[in-house]
């Protein structure tokens, strides 16, 4: 199964849009920073664990690797360079939706994807249907989540056969 790093943002858009729980029915394995998800998640997300999100520890190296991403890449926070350094540490594609981020880890040279990506996923796995989909992003605008709106409303419509 794929392993996939996620940021927070895109859990919390998802939970915002109350798909969160179909996230984990998707056929990938969900990880973030384990440092990443007791600052900003284990609060008001602990569920998350029980759902399938897994946690994963940084090695010492890759520790060192995201402390030179935060010299490199002043915006992301220090928790974004962790998750990006733990994609690097597992060869595989991060998940974030936030600018700054997606930008250090195209110049990486790792694999990004978004909460539109996910939807899309959960679509083709029938997961979710566009009504679904379209309710979601309903509430996960009106949240004041930062989506691409322009493009996902286009790449929903390929969907939409209504």
């Amino acid at each position: 199964m794929q392993i996939l790093i996620s940021d927070a943002n895109i859990l919390l858009d998802l939970d915002e849009g109350r798909l969160i729980e179909r996230l984990f029915l998707l056929s990938y394995e969900f990880r973030t920073p384990d440092i990443l998800f007791m600052e900003e998640l284990a609060y008001f997300h602990n569920d998350l664990l029980k759902m399938g999100l897994m946690l994963s520890e940084l090695s010492s190296e890759s520790i060192d690797y995201a402390m030179k991403l935060m010299q490199q890449y002043p915006k992301p926070s220090t928790n974004d360079c962790f998750a990006l350094a733990l994609a690097v540490q597992e060869s595989c594609p991060l998940l974030t939706g936030d600018k700054d981020l997606r930008n250090a880890a195209k110049k990486e040279k790792v694999e990004v994807k978004g909460t539109v990506w996910l939807v899309e996923q959960m679509i083709i796995q029938q997961l979710v249907t566009v009504t679904e989909v379209k309710a979601a992003y309903a509430l996960m605008r009106k949240a004041g989540r930062r989506l691409p709106w322009k493009e996902a409303e286009k790449r929903l419509m390929s969907y939409d056969m209504n």
